[in-house]
């Protein structure tokens, strides 16, 4: 139980503490910010600079006194200019003495700004404006004063020797970079391809000045040669970093190949060369040919680093040597030529290369079809969604044995009859619509109805007016004439009166 409020107590003791600080600090805070300074000022060496302080918010609090006080970098604090309302301003001894005074003569307590004349890189630090106050006690603010010295930057490339066998492989300077007599210190950054290391180191300069240099390290190879690599260098008095582009210069003895043989000479090829191909740094002094012979062929030229060979023969079957010398030392490369007796036959096209072109004629076709198929499908359905394009055929006319329709009758040629009185009989059809009826449903709707009436007065001769307001003749004259008169040489019967909507598609003649 004991240890348990022991326990709770230092807890609780822990927290008054901490509550203690925050407040003195939130205090502190609150307090400092009734005095105005700018918290940094920058400034070139021989300049003159103002350090601007006031103090806002005095309602209730006595100004008795504001003294500025300069603190280095390294050193002790030093009072560099104060002033009394009573007693003026008064400028203690320091290294500014002679440079610092009031911006304003007389200066004031609400506004106590000082200039420094001449300044010096000596003359960085922080400058503490404080202000002696009743009932409050100190006040004051801080600016940092950053001088500032533009460095001059360079850069340079260091010459090496390509690591081999016998130097080992350990990695040297190939580049350097360095940023001088800057204030503050300058910022080195490498931009390369090569894979390496950089090292950077900073000196004390002149008048307080910095000198930051750097290397860039690495395994040096013939590869490597004539890679970029870039230093920028960054600093406060700079817009952008300033950048130096180099390229790497590796020194490494002539590395030789050589070109042009094929494996197809023959007796009789004319005009067949070789190619000495070699890189070095530095570049090669001399380039020479020879045979492992010892003797050139006759038919052999050589100019600088070509052989030709005018005519193949037998003395062409040896073996080549180029050599190639710098300042560094040889590189050599050599080719064996075997001459053959007939010409190799000409090498076609591969069966690998012919089965994928084959491979792809039939992917293409198989992909223009499938865009046809696909095509005519589309437009089958859009041609199957709208109205049949043609017109079905009218139904096929049923006729019985025992009586013909009225169209074999209108179609059949008859002989004029004589009556008794020696007068023709002449024969009048109405005439027949453009084209037939064949809507042989309606005859029970009042649409059938409506065309009934209109054929009834088809043969109405054009000009006249509608039979339902002017008079019109009958449909046939009076019947004075015997009924046997009409009748069908062929046929003793009567005409029907009324023929059936299947046997035919006119209506029945009309006598006149």
């Amino acid at each position: 139980m004991a240890r348990e409020d022991a326990r709770n107590w230092h807890d609780f003791t822990k927290m008054i503490g901490l509550f203690s600080v925050v407040t003195l600090l939130t205090f502190q805070g609150a307090v400092s910010q009734r005095v105005k300074v700018e918290p940094e000022v920058m400034s070139y060496p021989s300049q003159a600079v103002n350090l601007r302080c006031a103090f806002t918010d005095a309602g209730g609090i006595q100004l008795t006194q504001v003294s500025w006080i300069y603190e280095p970098k390294e050193g002790e604090r030093l009072n560099i200019a104060v002033y009394h309302p009573n007693f003026g301003a008064s400028y203690p001894t320091s290294p500014l003495k002679g440079r610092v005074r009031f911006t304003t003569e007389p200066p004031s307590l609400s506004n106590p700004s000082i200039q420094i004349s001449d300044v010096k890189m000596t003359d960085e630090g922080k400058y503490i404006c404080e202000y002696a106050t009743y009932p409050s006690g100190n006040e004051q603010g801080v600016t940092s004063l950053v001088m500032l010295a533009k460095p001059r930057n360079s850069a340079s490339g260091v010459t090496v020797i390509a690591s081999t066998v016998v130097t080992g492989a350990q990695p040297v300077v190939v580049a350097r970079c360095e940023s001088a007599d800057g204030r503050p210190a300058a910022q080195i950054a490498w931009v390369t391809a090569v894979n390496g290391n950089a090292t950077s180191a900073s000196t004390a300069g002149a008048d307080n000045t910095v000198t930051v240099s750097s290397q860039y390290m690495l395994v040096p190879t013939a590869a490597d040669n004539g890679k970029d690599i870039s230093c920028l260098v960054s600093h406060r008095t700079q817009a952008k970093p300033e950048s130096f582009l180099m390229n790497l210069a590796i020194e490494y003895p002539p590395q030789v190949t050589i070109v042009g043989y094929d494996n197809n000479w023959y007796v009789g090829r004319t005009n067949v060369a070789l190619t000495c191909q070699a890189t070095a740094n530095p570049v090669p002094t001399t380039i020479a040919w020879k045979t492992m012979s010892g003797q050139m062929p006759d038919t052999v030229q050589v100019k600088e680093n070509v052989l030709t060979v005018l005519k193949v023969d037998e003395q062409i079957n040896t073996t080549f040597v180029c050599e190639v010398k710098n300042r560094l030392g040889t590189g050599k490369d050599q080719v064996t030529v075997m001459v053959r007796g007939t010409r190799l036959p000409v090498k076609g096209p591969t069966t690998s290369g012919v089965i994928g072109g084959l491979i792809g004629v039939v992917l293409l076709l198989a992909v223009i079809g499938s865009v046809v198929v696909l095509v005519r499908k589309k437009r089958n359905q859009h041609n199957g969604d709208g109205p049949p394009k043609y017109k079905p055929p009218p139904p096929n006319k049923q006729q019985t044995s025992t009586t013909s329709s009225s169209t074999d009758r209108l179609n059949t040629s008859r002989d004029p009859v004589e009556s008794k009185d020696g007068a023709v009989d002449h024969l009048y059809y109405a005439p027949q619509d453009a084209e037939p009826s064949t809507d042989l449903d309606a005859y029970s709707d009042e649409e059938y109805n409506r065309d009934a009436e209109e054929l009834r007065y088809a043969g109405t001769p054009s000009g006249w007016d509608e039979p339902r307001v002017n008079e019109v003749p009958p449909l046939y004259a009076p019947n004075q004439y015997k009924a046997n008169d009409y009748h069908d040489k062929e046929d003793d019967h009567p005409p029907a009166t009324g023929t059936s909507r299947g046997d035919s598609f006119v209506s029945q003649a009309m006598f006149v």
